[in-house]
């Protein structure tokens, strides 16, 4: 077993799929019109055939307080493997990105923690 894809409650897809391509370097896989939202996900250019991130929208009832209560404590809604936190987050800073937690030494992790303009927090990390 291997996981498929999996999701982030976006406000916008559109405005996701920018950010997540444009700024975050992320590649669009599919986008297949639902109804009045998309079946829209984004890879990795390193991995085209590995794990999708599906850009869901946030329409559900319970996703807005969720979202939100993950944001007030300040935890990510997913996490991506950067080989430099350092460099991204100067890559990342430099294209305007905010981000609620410069990168930090843990052990043998190093993370940052950016708002990805969609409702999300999300973390960058490398592991030694």
């Amino acid at each position: 077993m291997k996981i498929y894809v999996t999701s982030v409650f976006v406000d916008d897809q559109e405005k996701a799929l920018r950010f997540y391509t444009d700024v975050l370097g992320f590649v669009k896989k599919h986008d297949i019109p639902m109804g009045p939202a998309r079946w829209l996900t984004v890879v990795s250019p390193e991995e085209s055939e590995g794990t999708e991130l599906l850009l869901e929208p946030s329409g559900h009832p319970a996703v807005g307080p969720y979202k939100e209560a993950l944001v007030g404590d300040g935890i990510p809604a997913a996490s991506f493997a950067v080989d430099d936190v350092q460099a991204e987050f100067e890559r990342l800073r430099g294209l305007g990105v905010r981000f609620t937690q410069e990168p930090l030494e843990a052990g043998p992790v190093t993370s940052a923690v950016l708002d990805d303009t969609c409702g999300n927090l999300i973390q960058i990390v490398h592991t030694a």
